[in-house]
């Protein structure tokens, strides 16, 4: 058993606000604020939290994307990805099905990867 468990990420941004209306739009999470200012938005998707936090020593857009990606288990990739596009998010590898399967992955507007996932009912048993 591990010592720890991962429970949060935090999102540095030069512009955490436009990253929260980004998220909220895009997968609907319940969203707090932490207390005090300057504070900063948490999305909460089911018990693992995303911290959104104002930083003056990162740069507008992320150097290097492909270090981390957000993965989202969806129940529909394609209603997903269709709220992506609405939001007028480029994607770096567009929605495929592979073998019942649903991945694709978009960008967020730091220039984060972001991978929306539709495991099928047979990956799923495979996993168990």
């Amino acid at each position: 058993m591990a010592d720890a468990t991962i429970g949060s990420i935090l999102l540095a941004s030069t512009h955490p606000e436009q990253l929260r209306d980004w998220y909220t739009a895009a997968f609907s999470p319940k969203v707090d604020r932490t207390p005090g200012e300057p504070g900063y938005d948490v999305l909460d998707f089911d018990g693992f939290y995303i911290m959104l936090d104002r930083r003056d020593d990162v740069g507008d857009t992320n150097p290097e994307p492909g270090r981390v990606l957000l993965n989202f288990e969806v129940a529909d990739a394609r209603a997903a990805a269709g709220r992506l596009d609405d939001l007028g998010a480029t994607w770096l590898s567009p929605l495929e099905d592979r073998d019942g399967s649903w991945f694709g992955t978009a960008v967020d507007p730091d220039g984060n990867y972001v991978q929306i996932i539709q495991l099928s009912a047979q990956a799923r048993a495979e996993m168990s």
